[in-house]
């Protein structure tokens, strides 16, 4: 691995700023950090939360800010997974400034019907989880930011945990067809788990 490529298949273990030196202790850490987002979060919600990529970028801080000096900022690596090269970082600040534009922006305060949140949800999922714009912990960020999608709408949450090992192919594949701007797999991932 070199300053400009990452794979996190590598298993390293990134410098923090707690010092932690086991991968335990930075997994509980990091998990602690998501809780802590999340209830914040959840807390603050309200029909008038606008969703943008500030707004991911302060989920990103909330979560790592404890534990990376790069909680909240877009990566400066490119990054790989399972043979999937995501969008290079050269040109992550603009995708997720197009992101803002094209889709966050244009997110309505109430959904009149669960076909078109599903929809939405579907598509800032999928973008979010294509652009990959952090470093760590883009998986979750996405999750939490479809969960406070939900949440607004006045359901409980998404069941992530319905994305089972048979699932779970799917659902790479759907984050994958967003290259093509192809929604209708990640939609049907939406509406298994809503």
């Amino acid at each position: 691995m070199d300053k400009y490529t990452a794979n996190p298949d590598e298993g390293e273990l990134l410098p923090n700023l707690l010092n932690l030196s086991s991968r335990e202790d930075i997994d509980k850490s990091e998990f602690e950090g998501f809780l802590f987002a999340e209830l914040t979060l959840t807390e603050e919600l309200s029909s008038r939360t606008k969703f943008s990529s500030k707004y991911i970028q302060r989920i990103h801080k909330l979560a790592f800010g404890h534990l990376y000096s790069f909680a909240g900022k877009y990566r400066t690596v490119n990054m790989s997974k399972g043979g999937f090269l995501f969008p290079t970082a050269q040109f992550i600040s603009q995708n997720m400034v197009d992101f803002d534009i094209d889709i966050l922006s244009k997110l309505p305060n109430k959904y009149n019907d669960k076909n078109s949140l599903i929809k939405d949800i579907a598509t800032v999922h999928g973008e979010l989880l294509f652009i990959h714009p952090f470093r760590e912990g883009n998986g979750r960020t996405a999750r939490m930011l479809a969960n406070l999608m939900v949440r607004k709408q006045g359901y409980q949450g998404l069941h992530f945990e319905l994305i089972d090992d048979k699932v779970f192919p799917q659902y790479v594949s759907a984050v994958q067809m967003v290259a093509s701007k192809d929604y209708k797999p990640m939609e049907r991932i939406i509406e298994l788990i809503i």
